[in-house]
């Protein structure tokens, strides 16, 4: 396409208030933080031990493969989400410091145990 072929496009979208919307929802999915994914099965955390990138924030979605509910829950992230059984949930953490970071199912604490990496 052609600068001035873009440029016409672009002012008849702006015209119609069409370019606004184009540039919040671009803007929403770049500003979507890197997504990691923890499962709870047989009462455990998979994988028990998480590397995420340091200092950056992200989206960490917890996948309850059991039928029972889990407390996804972190001391030291002070974070705290009841996923259902056979469902997830969704928990946003940092931008963290490197280091090791304890998570623990709390209906479970003996079993459910892990920690999230930050590196």
């Amino acid at each position: 396409m052609s600068i001035v072929l873009r440029r016409s496009l672009l002012r008849l979208l702006s015209g119609a208030g069409v370019t606004a919307g184009l540039s919040a929802a671009g803007g929403a999915l770049a500003d979507e933080p890197p997504s990691f994914v923890l499962t709870i099965k047989d009462h455990r955390f998979e994988p028990a031990e998480l590397v995420v990138p340091a200092n950056t924030k992200i989206k960490l979605v917890v996948r309850n493969l059991d039928p029972t509910p889990e407390e996804f829950e972190s001391v030291s992230l002070r974070r705290e989400k009841v996923i259902p059984g056979r469902g997830e949930g969704v928990v946003y953490i940092g931008p963290l410091s490197p280091g090791r970071y304890d998570m623990f199912g709390d209906f479970n604490p003996k079993t459910a145990r892990g920690f999230i990496v930050a590196q």
